[in-house]
């Protein structure tokens, strides 16, 4: 009974991340209009650019675009804030996920990674730009990572990745207009 009720809540859960990337997707553009909020407006973003599982939406291009108008600091910390709350739903979808994905060869493979480097592969998949780290947010659902440290780690390497970003996207700024 408690197995039939824990398989009920994985699917619903994977359900609920497959049809909440759709929704993301769909409505794109509506969702842009968030930036004009500042700050508020880049961490909401950025949660929603990263909700979605293996398609991603351009995240990085929003914080070098702010980067461009308000403090890349600033700017790094609510897009990195918002990013790693987004992955949440690669955690989950691994999480509820696990009767689909476990014993598939590749899974295996980066699984094992996963668990010899931990929190440090987090850090490093979230760090790189990559469609990765929605593996590794799935890795560490099956696998049972405290959801806390993933997501401590998942805040460190996206907060660094969107700082490089979003002072690249000051630098251009000030050199193409020749402002500041």
């Amino acid at each position: 009974m408690k197995r039939d009720k824990n398989l009920f809540v994985r699917i619903l859960v994977l359900v609920l991340v497959i049809l909440i990337t759709i929704l993301l997707i769909r409505y794109r553009n509506e969702i842009r209009s968030l930036s004009s909020l500042g700050f508020i407006g880049v961490f909401l973003l950025s949660i929603l650019a990263n909700a979605t599982i293996i398609i991603p939406l351009p995240g990085v291009i929003l914080t070098s675009a702010m980067g461009a108008i308000f403090s890349p600091f600033w700017v790094a910390l609510s897009a990195g804030a918002g990013a790693a709350i987004g992955e949440l739903t690669g955690y989950l979808a691994g999480f509820s996920g696990q009767v689909v994905i476990e014993h598939k060869d590749w899974y295996d493979r980066f699984n094992a990674w996963m668990r010899k480097y931990g929190f440090a592969a987090v850090f490093l998949l979230a760090l790189i730009p990559n469609p990765l780290f929605d593996l590794a947010g799935i890795a560490a659902g099956v696998m049972g990572m405290k959801i806390w440290k993933f997501l401590v780690w998942s805040f460190f390497g996206k907060f660094l990745k969107m700082l490089l970003f979003a002072y690249t996207g000051e630098s251009l700024f000030v050199y193409f207009s020749g402002l500041r």
